[in-house]
Formats: C-alpha cells, sequence, structure tokens
C-alpha cells in the first residue's frame, strides 16, 4: 500500500509542530524518518498513521482519506509502534501480542486456530515464542519493545509505523528488527535516532527540521557531510563505498 501525505501541518495552541509536510511512500518502501530532538518525527508518523487530524492537509492510505476510515477499519491496514508502553495489569506475553488480533474479530466471535498462529508466527519473528507464557512486568525494555512489534506483526498489517522501535535495543536486536521490518512485505515508516541505521535499512530518508522537511531521497543523496552540519550540527565524514553499499557516518570529535 502506497502512503500519500499532502500539505500536513499541525501544532499545539500556537506553535507549530509538523509544517507543511508532503510526502510519498511507494508500495513496500522503507521510508526513514531522521532529524533533531523535537523535530516533529513523532507527531509525524501519528498524523501518517491516522491517530491524529491534522489541522490542515490530508493522508492517504492506498487512495483513501484516512480521516474517512473508521478506526476498526484502518486498524486492519495499519499498525503503529511506539517507542514504549506501560501496564499494570498482570498479562503474559502472548495476551499482549493478541490485542493485535482484535481489529480482526467481531464481538462475538471465539478466538479462532487463525488467530493463534498469527500470534506465534508474530512472536517467532521476534525471537519471543520461547517467552510466551512469560509475565511482562519480568521482561526488560528491549524485549517489551519487541513484544511490541510482535502485537503490530498479528495485526497482519500492509502498513507499519514505527517510532525509534530500537531505542532499548542492544544492537544485535537493533539490527535484527530492522532487517525484519525491511523484509516483511509491507510499507513502513521509521523514525530513527541513529544515522547509520536510517542509511543500513531504509530506501530513502526523510530530514525534518524544525516540523520542516529538509531533504528527502536516498541515504547516498541525504546523509551528507552539510546536512550533517546544518541540521544536526555535527561535523561528519560520510564513507560512500564504490560498489554502491550503503553510506556509513563517521563523526568527528573535535
Amino acid at each position: 500500500m502506497s502512503v500519500v501525505a499532502q500539505n500536513l501541518t499541525w501544532g499545539v495552541k500556537r506553535k507549530t509542530i509538523v509544517s507543511d509536510v508532503s510526502l510519498t511512500v511507494a508500495p513496500g518502501e522503507t521510508l526513514g524518518l531522521i532529524g533533531p530532538n523535537g523535530s516533529g518525527k513523532s507527531s509525524l508518523l501519528r498524523l501518517l498513521a491516522g491517530l491524529r487530524r491534522p489541522g490542515t492537509g490530508r493522508v492517504e492510505i492506498n487512495g483513501q482519506d484516512v480521516a474517512r476510515i473508521t478506526r476498526k477499519a484502518l486498524s486492519r491496514q495499519v499498525a503503529f509502534v511506539q517507542q514504549s508502553a506501560a501496564t499494570d495489569t498482570n498479562v503474559t506475553v502472548a495476551d499482549v501480542v493478541r490485542l493485535g488480533r482484535t481489529p480482526h474479530r467481531s464481538a462475538l466471535a471465539g478466538w479462532s486456530e487463525a488467530d493463534e498462529a498469527a500470534v506465534g508466527e508474530a512472536l517467532t519473528r521476534v525471537d519471543m515464542a520461547s517467552r510466551k507464557t512469560q509475565a511482562w512486568q519480568t521482561l526488560s525494555g528491549g524485549e517489551r519493545q519487541r513484544v511490541h512489534i510482535a502485537r503490530a506483526l498479528a495485526q497482519a498489517p500492509q502498513v507499519m509505523f514505527l517510532d525509534e522501535p530500537t531505542n532499548h535495543l542492544d544492537i544485535h536486536h537493533q539490527i535484527e528488527i530492522l532487517r525484519m521490518v525491511r523484509d516483511l512485505d509491507l510499507t513502513s515508516v521509521i523514525a530513527l535516532h541513529d544515522l547509520n541505521l536510517a542509511a543500513m535499512f531504509c530506501d530513502r530518508i526523510l530530514v525534518l527540521r524544525e516540523g520542516a522537511v529538509c531533504a528527502c531521497g536516498t541515504p547516498h543523496a541525504v546523509l551528507t557531510p552539510d546536512i550533517l552540519r546544518d541540521v544536526f550540527r555535527v561535523s561528519a565524514h560520510v564513507d560512500a563505498p564504490a560498489d554502491a553499499g550503503r553510506p556509513h557516518i563517521r563523526f568527528s570529535a573535535g
């Protein structure tokens, strides 16, 4: 499914947080959102996912205006993975992932073999199948994040929005999660803090500065020393492999 945003603007009171953002994500593409803290990445993701209504502009998913789609119907197509979540309820890992099946079930429908299979497959994909009976409260922050991604996968979405999903993970699981998302047969938009991870796993990257689009293109086109200096206020050298491999950023300490 494609995602198209046209002239999105959103803010709180008199403060504009997302300013006239337009973008297109092709079916099956992974678009990375990067920018300094406070640049509007999380707010833009929520607008794209239909969790917030823009002040102006519109979002279309597969040609449909998300403002005209019911929340349940939208949830059958779109999954959103936030940075972190907490609950005091005594639930297991499997209980959390089962919530991802809610959009596909009617109020009177029983739990089906297809539902159970979707939950099992989602847990396997994030390497948490052996923990399915474990209590949620006993998980580490990184493990909880993997379970939230499994819940999103259990939704069987065609578009996935992820808000810095690797924040609490060690480097091994950061790479494994992003590789898994990239290899899924769906469209994804990921807000990322680590620029080298964005370079490794995103087809294109959109750079936000103060809520507005500063640049958008391939990692090679966007991750340049000039843009890194102007947007992130850092000095960096960008290695661009001659064999068309992904660029790698080396930051200067001086």
